[in-house]
Order: structure tokens, then C-alpha cells, then sequence
């Protein structure tokens, strides 16, 4: 019989190289419906998925029963995150915060809607914005 693999457990931290990218990144307005004091940014490490980085929205049930406000965590995993270069990364936090729609609700965007689309057009368009 096979033994199971033993993973090594999922661990969090803080992310201030990420916070300072960020406010870079929001410091030149594309997205300024987005409240820096309400969002969070964390490293993960020894996830499993395969993504560089995932947004994570305060549910509206969560807000109204327990008196939170709208919060977002940007979570970046280490694995893969910390190898991409300033532009990647630069990007790959653009895509996140295409996620969050302008009514800072505490709802999460899909890569699909009516109104808005999320893909590497979308964001290589707003990079080039960012970089002028």
C-alpha cells in the first residue's frame, strides 16, 4: 500500500514588500476605489494550488452580523510569487485588484461578466497605463 505524502502545513504571514508594490501600484489611480486600511496583504506558503496569488472578500453575512467592514486579503503564494520579476508581480497584483468591484463590498469579481472582463489584455492594457 501506498503512503500518503506528508504535507507541510499552510503558513501565513505578513507581507510589507507587497504592501509597498501595492501602494505604488494604487498610488496612481486606476484604483481608487480600493481602501489600503481595509485591504490586507499576506505570503502563503506550501499551498497546493497553483496560482501566484488569490483575493479573498469579506462575505456581506459576515459584515452585517458581526459589524465588520468591507475587507479584502490579497494573498500571494511564495512559491511562485517570489520568483517573478518587478513587472510580473506588478501584473499579477493588477489582476487581483481587478477582482474587487468598484463598490468595495466586500464581493469578489469573476474573470467573466457583463460589464468587465479579467484576462491578460485587461491587464497588460492597465500595466501600460501604469507604466506612463
Amino acid at each position: 500500500m501506498f503512503k500518503k505524502k506528508r504535507s507541510l502545513p499552510l503558513g501565513f504571514e505578513d507581507a510589507p514588500d507587497v504592501v509597498k508594490l501595492a501602494k505604488h501600484i494604487l498610488h496612481h489611480g486606476h484604483f481608487e476605489h480600493i481602501n489600503l486600511s481595509q485591504t490586507f496583504f499576506v505570503r502563503s506558503r506550501n499551498s497546493k494550488t497553483r496560482a501566484y496569488a488569490r483575493v479573498w472578500g469579506l462575505s456581506r453575512i459576515f459584515q452585517v452580523a458581526a459589524g465588520y467592514k468591507p475587507t479584502y486579503v490579497v494573498e500571494v503564494l511564495s512559491q511562485y510569487f517570489d520568483k517573478l520579476n518587478d513587472k510580473e508581480k506588478i501584473k499579477v497584483l493588477i489582476h487581483e485588484f481587478m477582482h474587487i468591484p468598484k463598490t468595495f463590498s466586500g464581493a469578489l469579481l469573476s474573470h467573466r461578466g457583463p460589464h468587465h472582463r479579467i484576462n491578460h489584455k485587461t491587464v497588460d492594457d492597465i500595466y501600460e497605463k501604469f507604466i506612463k
